[in-house]
């Protein structure tokens, strides 16, 4: 293999040095810990997503009964000055 390549072999000589390390019971409990805070990252996107959703669909509400008052307006002004 070339420079900087790593084959099969070295990454099983990585993972039996580091299962001699730390063990297979700390090793289970950091993939959890890593699992649970992958989870919790996704959760918080999530409702990070959906909050800005909610947050904009009043604007848009708002947006369209300003136009529907602006469009209205200018007539019944109009009216008004004819009478």
């Amino acid at each position: 293999m070339g420079m900087g390549g790593i084959s099969i072999w070295q990454l099983l000589i990585v993972l039996v040095i580091v299962l001699l390390l730390f063990g297979t019971k700390r090793l289970k409990s950091l993939g959890s810990d890593l699992g649970n805070a992958v989870k919790g990252f996704r959760s918080a996107l999530s409702d990070s997503e959906s909050e800005k959703k909610d947050e904009e669909e009043p604007k848009r509400i708002e947006d369209t009964a300003a136009r529907r008052v602006g469009e209205t307006d200018p007539a019944k002004d109009r009216e008004k000055d004819k009478v």
